[in-house]
């Protein structure tokens, strides 16, 4: 009822940039973390990027004292990075792995390795569903070739959370979403679920100005991707809101701004995000909403459908070219059998035969329809996702559109 005790929640947000042999003095920074963690005594512990499993388990025990309740979730080739730690009992944990994730001969990038996710913790609070996530990451905001992938995620995460959470009272959502606040995904995504932005709901608000989470300050960051925004961008986020008969009010969001207390170096390449949130029991169930007018809804999904059928029609041109190379490798594959059978029929017998170029080149063209066929498979797996999500925003486009 209402008047009754207001549970404060503390969470606690980074991406920790901690993967093995590439990340620069990764061990010190994330017993720096876990120092931190322990000294702090949030509630919830959302992390991303925390590649190594053993650096989840040296966390774990470092923390098992004020944080008896932890879980890893594994994904990928590499794993999700993804890990929760907190003060609750957590009841049950799911981990859904988006169906578009990047391009796995784009190595210098690596998305696709990492099979990035979204991992759902159920506690005892509320009932609160609690999720950690990382979407695909922009790389090159002027010539973004990803953002169609990263739309498919928003698109999935949304629609994930609102299937979900009809169990639960209370939802955050914590991570690093690599979109700037009003980027179409984070529309889109706030939007389609009536998630509420902590930074923009606090009340008291301390740290980097406007929030930002990537800063030139930062002595890990590329100084060169951030020329265009000198304060900085935000790109990590907590998310909230409240079902039924509960109410969640964000008192405080903090961000770091730098160096760890006492030391030279930050926790990672992003700034961490804290928040203090305040749960309270309603008399009355409020309901879900969507949170936005039906209109302006309709007009996110409107320009979140058009950048998918952009990225559509790239998808098909980049299918139809590999199945060209396809079939021209097995073309000259057949000539060469061709050929070969003729030497060996006793045509052309006069002509000596060339049998280390000959090995060569048909090596060559099995690695090419190897290769082709590999990728037009691939992109004929994204059409289909891609034009899958096309046809399930059309169709939440026209539902939005005929409501009275």
């Amino acid at each position: 009822m209402e008047g009754e005790p207001t549970l404060r929640l503390r969470i606690f947000d980074l991406n920790c940039w901690a993967i093995r042999y590439l990340s620069k003095r990764r061990q010190e920074r994330v017993r720096l973390i876990g120092d931190a963690l322990r000294r702090e005594g949030f509630d919830l512990v959302l992390l991303q990027e925390v590649w190594s499993e053993q650096d989840y388990s040296e966390l774990k025990v470092k923390l098992a004292g004020c944080y008896p309740f932890s879980h890893y979730f594994r994904s990928g080739v590499i794993g999700s990075g993804l890990c929760v730690f907190s003060r609750f009992p957590i009841l049950d944990t799911l981990l859904y792995q988006y169906s578009l994730n990047g391009y796995p001969y784009m190595l210098q990038h690596g998305d696709w390795f990492c099979g990035k996710s979204v991992g759902v913790s159920v506690g005892v609070t509320a009932p609160l569903l609690s999720l950690s996530l990382q979407l695909h990451a922009e790389y090159c905001r002027d010539k973004d070739a990803y953002l169609p992938h990263r739309l498919v995620q928003a698109w999935e995460l949304a629609q994930f959370i609102r299937h979900t959470s009809k169990a639960a009272d209370v939802v955050l959502l914590g991570g690093d979403l690599n979109m700037h606040p009003e980027d179409v995904g984070i529309r889109l995504l706030r939007g389609w679920t009536g998630l509420q932005d902590a930074f923009a709901e606090a009340t008291r608000f301390e740290g980097c100005k406007n929030g930002c989470t990537l800063i030139p300050d930062n002595c890990f960051t590329d100084k060169s991707e951030l020329l265009p925004f000198p304060l900085g961008i935000r790109i990590d986020y907590i998310l909230y809101k409240a079902i039924s008969s509960f109410t969640v009010k964000c008192e405080e969001l903090k961000t770091t701004t730098g160096p760890a207390p006492g030391v030279d170096i930050p926790f990672s390449d992003h700034e961490a995000v804290m928040a203090t949130l305040h749960i309270q029991r309603q008399g009355q169930p409020v309901g879900a909403t969507l949170g936005t007018a039906d209109l302006a809804l309709a007009d996110v999904v409107t320009e979140a459908r058009t950048e998918v059928g952009v990225g559509l029609r790239a998808a098909q041109r980049q299918r139809y070219s590999s199945g060209r190379m396809a079939v021209l490798a097995l073309l000259l594959l057949l000539l060469q059998a061709a050929a070969a059978l003729g030497t060996l029929a006793g045509l052309g017998a006069e002509q000596p035969f060339p049998k280390l170029s000959f090995c060569l080149l048909a090596f060559l063209a099995l690695g090419a329809l190897v290769l082709a066929t590999g990728l037009h498979l691939f992109h004929t797996m994204e059409v289909k996702m891609l034009h899958s999500t096309e046809d399930q925003m059309r169709t939440a486009l026209r539902a939005l559109q005929e409501r009275p």
